[in-house]
């Protein structure tokens, strides 16, 4: 098989690096050579943070490079803007429509990109996801990124079920009951393309 590019790009504590193992679990219980790397941007303070994870029959190395990635899953709007230029012409972006503003913006030297969803969905297929409002119908906000890999999976060739046995292999024990509501919510709800 062909190798396959994802990126997973958001802001620091938004859950990027252990949707990076999820995502290296499934693929890897898929019985693909996977490779993982992660690159934090002062992501304590509220900077990007950004995961790659690649699959296939045998990969060389975990850098995705510009122009490369087959699938964008941004855990913020911003961070899918930043980011978009990874993307392969025919790569997809799933995004949570979400807004979290960087320190320019907080300090006035910046303002907010109006309709940034808009604008990526004309040069890119886009699904988005309020996946923090949906994260909160089930009572932890927490698991908003697990919704919004949900709706990743949903374009992914592997089956609902070893996603959630990878889940309940990967997140911490106590929150596996959530987690997997929070998968299922993105995978098997709506979805703005």
């Amino acid at each position: 098989m062909k190798t396959k590019n994802i990126m997973i790009v958001g802001v620091g504590g938004q859950g990027t690096l252990l949707t990076s193992r999820i995502l290296g679990g499934m693929t890897k219980a898929a019985g693909y050579d996977v490779k993982l790397s992660e690159v934090h941007g002062m992501a304590q303070r509220g900077g990007s943070v950004v995961t790659f994870v690649r699959y296939g029959s045998e990969v060389a190395e975990p850098i995705v490079e510009e122009g490369q990635a087959d699938v964008l899953i941004a855990f913020e709007r911003l961070e899918a803007l930043r980011y978009a230029h990874f993307l392969k012409k025919d790569g997809v972006i799933i995004v949570n429509d979400w807004r979290i503003d960087p320190i320019t913006v907080v300090t006035g030297a910046a303002s907010y990109p109006d309709d940034i969803i808009e604008n990526l969905a004309k040069k890119h297929k886009v699904y988005s996801i309020n996946a923090m409002e949906e994260a909160e119908k089930i009572g932890n906000v927490k698991a908003f990124n697990v919704i919004v890999l949900g709706l990743a999976a949903k374009h992914m060739d592997f089956d609902k079920e070893t996603w959630l046995s990878v889940i309940e292999k990967t997140v911490p024990p106590k929150t596996v009951d959530i987690n997997k509501k929070a998968f299922l919510l993105g995978f098997d709800g709506g979805e703005n393309a």
